[in-house]
């Protein structure tokens, strides 16, 4: 049988993919931060086991040694989290919390499988974002976060191919899960924590980055988008580098690939509310 663990699978995409490739017939490992959220998942198909996976627990992480296969099939690294706001207002410890969820977990938790993988040819798949490709303002760390990811996923990808594990990065843009919905909050909560001189210094850019947050959800493609490319990329005889979900994410690559930086610029910080002093 067929066997995957994926990572963040409490809601969201993580969930939904737990689902499909349940429905697929593969035993799924559904790695999650409380046990408890787990039971929805079981209920609906026992294929599916819950594993307590904090990525950015190195104990959690040396423990899939003793719960996973022995001929896993796949990984799937989906955990992820979103830090908002200016780069110049962010705390080192907000930025180090970006990377150590999108980056570090993710890279800890294959580091920790290859074995498995190495075994069964197996693949390993990694949930990036078109914020990997291109960074907008008000969204730094989270961008950052993602290049980071697409750069070592680009080395390990060639690296791996003598033991026959493929690697793909599945590259949505903004999708129809409650962190996207919850997106206006967030921003909310970030600018309640600064400082009365910050959000005066940046409030142009504060209210750009809230009207933008409350656009994204009109614009957010189904869940399902993603979770075809990612069944593409774990059952393809010889799958993609990369995978992005639905025409507009497409679009969207193809038009700031050939537009100059001077204008993407001055485009971003229109829809920003950004404006020269």
């Amino acid at each position: 049988m067929n066997s995957v663990l994926v990572t963040g699978a409490a809601r969201g995409i993580g969930k939904a993919i737990c689902l499909r490739m349940a429905q697929q017939g593969w035993q799924v490992y559904a790695g999650l931060r409380k046990l408890s959220d787990g039971e929805a998942l079981t209920a609906v198909d026992s294929r599916i086991i819950p594993v307590q996976l904090d990525v950015t627990d190195p104990e959690d992480v040396a423990a899939l040694d003793r719960v996973l296969p022995a001929d896993l099939t796949a990984v799937v690294n989906n955990a992820g989290i979103v830090v908002d706001g200016p780069v110049e207002l962010l705390t080192l410890d907000e930025l180090r919390n970006q990377f150590e969820v999108n980056v570090f977990g993710q890279v800890a938790v294959t580091q920790a499988v290859l074995p498995r993988l190495r075994a069964s040819k197996g693949r390993a798949v990694f949930i990036s974002s078109l914020s990997g490709r291109v960074s907008t303002p008000g969204t730094g760390a989270y961008n950052s976060s993602k290049f980071a990811l697409e750069g070592l996923v680009d080395a390990l990808r060639v690296e791996l191919r003598p033991f026959g594990i493929h690697t793909s990065l599945i590259e949505p843009g903004p999708i129809a899960t409650d962190l996207w919905f919850g997106a206006t909050d967030m921003v909310d909560t970030t600018t309640a924590h600064l400082t009365q001189a910050q959000r005066d210094l940046y409030s142009a850019h504060l209210a750009g980055l809230r009207k933008m947050s409350q656009q994204v959800p009109k614009i957010a493609a189904p869940v399902d988008s993603v979770v075809k490319e990612v069944e593409k990329a774990l059952i393809a005889k010889h799958p993609r580098a990369r995978y992005i979900p639905g025409l507009p994410g497409k679009i969207q690559v193809a038009a700031t690939t050939v537009t100059p930086t001077p204008i993407l610029d001055a485009l971003f910080a229109l829809v920003s509310g950004i404006r020269k002093r």
